[in-house]
């Protein structure tokens, strides 16, 4: 017999069908010649209840279930005179898949995050953390979908990289050799006996070789996990998270900013229409404020503001910042949320940054003092998407990489590109992660992705 996920059952609209369900305990409680047994199959917030009667074989050894014993259930779906709940299970047949010892961790009452990132490979089974998981199981099929829908193609980049595109020097090094013993030339590590013969990393970004698909396919994006070995233990910080990258060829700072607000509209929109029991328990436990922000994130028009004026409106602001405000400097998640959350109300597109304070890559402005950068900032995250026209001139990219110490050799073909047929083009990175704070309310990235890593942890 086929199994039937409880998200169908709970939205069924006809009674009395013979069933098979699979799932782990929430809760059991007896009465007199009965046991009420609510499942969970992760399908959908909601549980189903079973009722397991004194005739079944195994009746005795139902009543000792405790909570998170799996179990497979055959039984009939009807109507349940229970408030609450508009069906139940009545089981004819009820299989012991597997038990659940007296130490699992996860008991009737709200658990602390902090303690639940003790136990990532069970939070899962939680409310809160199980409506996590789908949202970024549907966020993803959603980001998919809005690029296939504006013909874009999907590229894999790589993951293992030579190249640093932020030009922090903040990278996992990969690498074969024995570090307890390595070999040496000229009194350093000799990185030709590597494995692949120089110095190799693991990816901050995927975006230079997005350039180079972009250069003969137009419109593209990949979407991967990406690693930065930045000591920092904040709330918006782990060491390896998932970001968005499109990449688009004949398109100028305008083109990307348009862009850049239509999809964090789209998927906005999305997940608040296909998602919304989930969304409706981060509504009530999490953030009270949540759909308000979302419905303004969704629908209204972004202001769009030049670094400068941005750095203006902060530095008369009738309120003191812990980072101090001043042009050439970047802006810190304290301003972007002051922008977003006082002063407009509204998220905010800031553009054309001071050229010292970003990546070589970034397209030089006529002022030859900002690049056409931009970063969307919206309310609660401050910085969600951080993107630039990329600079399609050879000349200009050859002297920014030298006045930012990058070494030209290790770009050939990133310059050899500039020489065959370049094109303006523009692109940007979504934290996916980021996103996922922005749609549920949550405060801590660790809580949105299933095992964070961050210094001095990688468990699990």
């Amino acid at each position: 017999m086929k199994r039937t996920k409880i998200a169908e059952l709970l939205n069924s609209t006809s009674s009395d069908e013979r069933v098979l369900i699979q799932g782990w305990v929430r809760t059991r409680r007896d009465s007199k010649g009965f046991s009420f047994i609510e499942v969970n199959d992760g399908s959908c917030l909601g549980n189903i209840q079973v009722i397991a009667d004194a005739a079944l074989d195994n009746y005795e050894d139902l009543r000792k279930l405790i909570a998170g014993s799996a179990i497979g259930v055959t039984g009939e779906l009807v109507a349940s005179p229970g408030k609450g709940q508009a069906w139940e299970i009545r089981a004819s047949r009820i299989d012991i898949i597997g038990d659940a010892s007296e130490s699992y961790p996860l008991q009737k009452k709200r658990h602390t995050d902090e303690f639940l990132r003790t136990i990532a490979h069970l939070r899962p089974r939680t409310n809160k953390y199980g409506a996590v998981f789908r949202i970024r199981s549907e966020l993803s099929f959603a980001i998919h979908r809005f690029f296939r829908d504006h013909g874009f193609r999907y590229i894999h980049t790589p993951i293992i990289t030579g190249s640093d595109c932020e030009g922090a020097g903040e990278l996992f090094r990969v690498t074969t050799l024995d570090v307890n013993d390595p070999p040496k030339r000229a009194g350093t590590v000799d990185w030709g006996a590597d494995f692949f013969g120089k110095e190799a990393n693991l990816t901050v970004s995927g975006q230079l070789s997005a350039e180079m698909l972009a250069m003969a396919l137009g419109d593209v994006y990949t979407f991967g996990p990406t690693f930065r070995a930045e000591n920092s233990n904040t709330r918006r910080h782990v060491a390896e998270f998932w970001m968005v990258e499109p990449e688009m060829a004949f398109c100028d700072l305008e083109c990307n900013m348009a862009f850049a607000q239509e999809m964090i509209q789209y998927l906005t929109t999305y997940i608040l229409q296909e998602c919304q029991e989930d969304i409706q328990l981060f509504a009530r436990f999490v953030d009270k404020t949540l759909i308000s922000t979302l419905s303004v994130i969704s629908q209204s028009e972004y202001v769009r503001l030049p670094y400068e004026e941005a750095v203006d409106i902060l530095n008369h602001a009738p309120r003191s910042f812990e980072f101090e405000v001043a042009s050439g400097k970047d802006l810190q998640s304290e301003h972007e949320r002051y922008l977003t959350e006082v002063h407009f109300k509204k998220p905010v597109i800031v553009f054309d940054y001071p050229k010292t304070i970003k990546p070589f890559y970034m397209r030089l402005n006529d002022d030859d003092k900002t690049v056409a950068a931009m970063d969307v900032l919206v309310p609660r995250i401050g910085e969600i998407i951080g993107g630039s026209q990329r600079e399609e001139r050879l000349h200009v990219l050859e002297q920014r990489m030298k006045d930012c110490g990058v070494t030209r050799e290790d770009y050939w073909w990133y310059l050899d590109m500039r020489r065959f047929g370049s094109v303006p083009h523009s692109g940007f990175g979504l934290g996916f992660e980021r996103m996922l704070m922005m749609l549920t309310g949550i405060s801590n990235i660790r809580d949105v992705i299933p095992f964070p890593r961050t210094p001095n942890s990688i468990e699990f």
